[in-house]
């Protein structure tokens, strides 16, 4: 055996190592236990030269029904299997909604800057979607609802 083995480990060592530990823990339970975080600012979409409030809604046949927030006219109908980018990015924010107790009443809002991006943005959540970023085939899907002239509602007589 060598004379390392018989000495005894310095206590000071000892304890400053146990003191950085405790710290270390304490701090990181004092900020789960207070769920503290930097504020994070909502980002807001940029000026648009064109807009429009959109709601989506699930029909019973599978289609999606696009209709004119504010006047109730529809937009677009999704057949069934079909337009998969717009149902996958709606899926997500729908997903993000569910997740907040939020409901489908509050529109999602499409709307192209100056520089001709197209931007979605989920009104309720403040969520923004660059559409640019997935491709001209999937900006063209959504820019197709942008300049789409909304078809009148028909109405029901009871």
């Amino acid at each position: 055996m060598s004379d390392i083995d018989r000495e005894a480990f310095p206590k000071p060592a000892l304890i400053a190592v146990g003191l950085l530990l405790a710290l270390s823990l304490a701090g990181t339970a004092a900020v789960r236990i207070a769920r503290t975080s930097a504020p994070v600012a909502a980002p807001s979409a940029p000026a648009s030269t064109a807009s429009v409030d959109l709601r989506f809604s699930d029909q019973s046949d599978g289609s999606i029904r696009i209709s004119d927030n504010r006047s109730g006219a529809v937009v677009a109908t999704l057949a069934p299997d079909s337009n998969g980018f717009i149902r996958g990015v709606m899926r997500g924010l729908a997903r993000d909604r569910i997740s907040r107790h939020i409901g489908e009443a509050p529109p999602f809002r499409l709307s192209q800057d100056h520089a001709g991006k197209l931007w979605l943005q989920d009104t309720a959540t403040r969520r923004l979607i660059d559409l640019e970023a997935f491709g001209t085939g999937n900006r063209a899907a959504f820019a197709e609802l942008l300049h789409t002239p909304a078809a009148p509602v028909a109405e029901t007589k009871t």
